[in-house]
């Protein structure tokens, strides 16, 4: 019997078993950030150790950066931590994009524009969202502090091994389908924690035919179904991206790629589970709730608590309808808004920018919409700002800002007020997740965004911009 790539991998990091069961996991590139970093240097300090690889470990600020004058941030914590990290990566050295680099941005959105995210690796960050860079076909896990110091002096984490479900998603999907909408309603389907124990492997034809940067999407949002880490196979695709890019060693590429493809699951690979969805039933999905699971198709209807089936249901409804302050029952399409935010780890890339940017031409964000747009990177505003993109969203009205998380967690200025309600392409729509602990979030497609911010009202794209609702 075949091996799936989350057995391959695991099996190529295997360092030995603990005496709790548990595997000791080699991890290959490290990735780290301003915010859960500074302790976990601060206990390596304490312990008297120093980096066990530093040439694996990159750090970048993301998280607390502000998007407005982002060398003086005017909080003395955002500052602080800034210099932390700057300090750290100098006396441990560690490899460092900072804001001087022209390479500074989300963690998530520099891997793997740099190359440092590889096929058949592991990757390890102090983030949630790590699981996006499964889309290259490594294995990627979001960790805590303390594996994080875990990570710094040992270059290894301790882990018990995963079950492996493979969703395949065939066919066509409709236009003004995205990535974004295909992974919201993977989580619709399968609920916010039924990947608990698993490791989400993306197949079919769906997949196949994604870009790179739409296969992050999808991987991004792994997490939010519960999984530890979601993964598409690698392809000649893959390998097409990453060819060139600086961490990506040139000398012998067709070994390289060899080597790459090698870790592709076998067509006889055993799977825990195995999920099949039809690309026609998808439409552009949002959410009306405080769970990513709570999407729905932009056509349908807010949830009734009288329709639930058992009383956990009907509670969870109820408790979402009272804090999105949403009537039940009556349609999604309409609900106004008052901040449009494109940006994240999520959908802050080239593609999502010029997708948003292309419908956005000629026209105005409705009046009393506050609407930003937040480069994934710096590399990503030069490359928007080389294409004008930049240019199309400050004349419909947008903000143009620095690259960082931004409006995603609001751990800087960037933060929703009072009850605001946000069209939002991030990842998460818990309570409080934009800054406000009353603030309300409705994920969607940066192209959603885009329609939502002109028409003042959560709306169906498709109508907005004239996107033909059936293929021809």
């Amino acid at each position: 019997m075949g091996k799936s790539l989350y057995e391959k991998v695991w099996e190529a990091h295997q360092v030995g078993t603990l005496a709790d069961g548990r595997t000791q996991l080699f991890i290959g590139t490290h990735l780290i950030h301003e915010v859960t970093s500074p302790q976990a240097f601060g206990m390596l300090r304490d312990l008297g150790l120093t980096v066990k690889y530093p040439q694996r470990t990159f750090a970048t600020i993301d998280h607390i950066v502000p998007t407005i004058n982002q060398d003086a941030p005017a909080d003395p914590l955002a500052a602080e931590m800034m210099q932390a990290l700057r300090q750290n990566a100098d006396d441990f050295g560690v490899t460092y994009f900072d804001l001087a680099s022209g390479k500074q941005g989300i963690v998530h959105v520099v891997g793997p524009e740099q190359g440092i995210t590889q096929p058949g690796t592991t990757i390890a960050c102090g983030d949630s969202h790590t699981a996006t860079h499964g889309a290259f076909g490594a294995i990627a896990f979001g960790i805590g502090t303390t594996q994080v110091r875990d990570v710094l002096a040992t270059q290894t984490m301790a882990m018990e091994p995963l079950k492996v479900r493979r969703i395949e998603v065939n066919g066509e999907l409709r236009p003004g389908v995205y990535a974004k909408d295909v992974t919201l309603h993977i989580i619709r389907k399968l609920g916010a924690k039924g990947g608990i124990g698993f490791a989400y492997e993306y197949a079919g034809e769906v997949f196949d035919r994604m870009t790179m940067e739409e296969r992050m999407t999808v991987c991004n949002m792994a997490i939010e179904g519960g999984a530890r880490c979601g993964y598409v196979n690698p392809d000649e695709k893959t390998c097409e991206y990453l060819k060139g890019r600086p961490y990506v060693d040139m000398s012998n590429w067709e070994a390289t790629v060899a080597r790459w493809l090698s870790f592709a699951s076998d067509a006889d690979a055993h799977y825990d589970d195995v999920v099949v969805i039809d690309a026609a039933e998808i439409e552009p999905t949002v959410t009306w709730g405080i769970s990513p699971d709570h999407g729905i198709a932009v056509s349908e209807s807010i949830p009734d608590p009288s329709s639930a089936t058992t009383a956990d249901e009907k509670a969870t409804i109820e408790e979402a309808l009272a804090y999105m302050k949403l009537p039940a029952g009556t349609p999604i399409k309409g609900v106004k808004i008052d901040v449009a935010f494109i940006g994240s780890c999520t959908n802050g890339r080239l593609s999502d920018f010029r997708e948003a940017a292309k419908f956005l031409k000629g026209r105005k964000v409705a009046e009393g919409v506050q609407a930003i747009a937040v480069p994934g990177s710096q590399i990503v505003a030069i490359q928007c700002e080389q294409e004008g993109i930049d240019k199309v969203f400050e004349e419909a009205g947008f903000e143009w800002r620095g690259a960082g998380c931004s409006m995603c967690l609001a751990m800087n200025p960037d933060k929703l007020v009072g009850d605001q309600i946000c069209a939002s392409s991030s990842n998460r729509n818990f309570k409080g997740r934009q800054g406000s602990p009353t603030g309300r979030t409705i994920l969607m497609s940066p192209v959603m965004v885009a329609a939502a911010a002109v028409n003042g009202a959560v709306a169906d794209a498709r109508e907005v911009f004239e996107i033909a609702t059936a293929a021809a």
